[in-house]
Parts: structure tokens; sequence; C-alpha cells
């Protein structure tokens, strides 16, 4: 028998039980807040994929309250929200001392303009069109 056969199964074993132990203890956490319905559906399969956590919101003060107590690693706005204002959820994010630095990343369609500025002004740390939000979703998502 193979010296190093006998050394590398074990550590293939400690690998691949690390690896179930990050995957399991150290998964990314998301909140979003997403009203449009397929939209969300393609998030939440692209996040289930990739074995993200993400959670929807549907009010400002549930998703500034998650914020809070989860410290997420990327809070996800579209910023055609009917459901909450967006706006106002950036500047009260970047008000509050505990959760100013989460990065707040709104999406929008690509012709208003006015809006990703205002976003920009609010305090969004990244305005992208939706189109690139769909092809880059996954990097997104896994942090890349």
């Amino acid at each position: 028998m193979n010296r190093w056969a006998t050394i590398s199964r074990p550590l293939t074993r400690t690998l691949e039980r690390l690896r179930k132990f990050l995957m399991t203890n150290m998964t990314r956490n998301i909140l979003a807040a997403v009203d449009d319905m397929f939209f969300a559906a393609k998030i939440r399969a692209t996040a289930e994929a990739l074995g993200v956590s993400i959670k929807f919101h549907r009010k400002l003060e549930g998703l500034v309250n998650a914020a809070i107590e989860q410290t997420p690693a990327l809070i996800l706005v579209d910023l055609h929200n009917l459901k909450l204002d967006p706006i106002e959820l950036a500047r009260e994010l970047k008000a509050n001392e505990s959760v100013k630095n989460i990065p707040l990343l709104g999406f929008f369609s690509h012709v208003q303009t006015d809006l990703q500025r205002a976003a920009h002004d609010a305090g969004y740390d990244q305005v992208i069109p939706r189109s690139v939000f769909s092809i880059d979703l996954a990097k997104i998502l896994a942090g890349i």
C-alpha cells in the first residue's frame, strides 16, 4: 500500500468535513426588499443554489430591524419597490451606527437615471441597472 494514500485519505475526509462545517455554519446572510414575485423567485433560487441565506422583507421597519439583529453581508433593494420607500430605507440604514457599514445595493430600470442619482445621494453603496444585476446575480449573492 502506498504510504501517501494512507495519509491522503484521512486528510481528504477531514477537508470534506471542514467544507461541510463551513457551509453549515458560515452561510452568507443577505436581506432583500424586492416586491416583484418573479424577480424574487429568481433571486431565491440562485441563493439556494449557492447555499446563501436570503430573507425578503416588505416593510421598512422590518428590514431595518432585521439588519440590526442579523448584521447581513449585503442588503439588496429593488429601487422600484412599491411596498416601501427605497430612498428612505437607505437614509435610515446609513443613519444608524450599527448598520451603516452593511453594503447596500440597489437595482433599477436603466432608463431612470434620476432614480439612480437619488439612490446614490441617499447612501446606496452600489446602484446598478436591473439587467446587470440579473447577469451578475450569482456573483453578487456569492460576494465575488
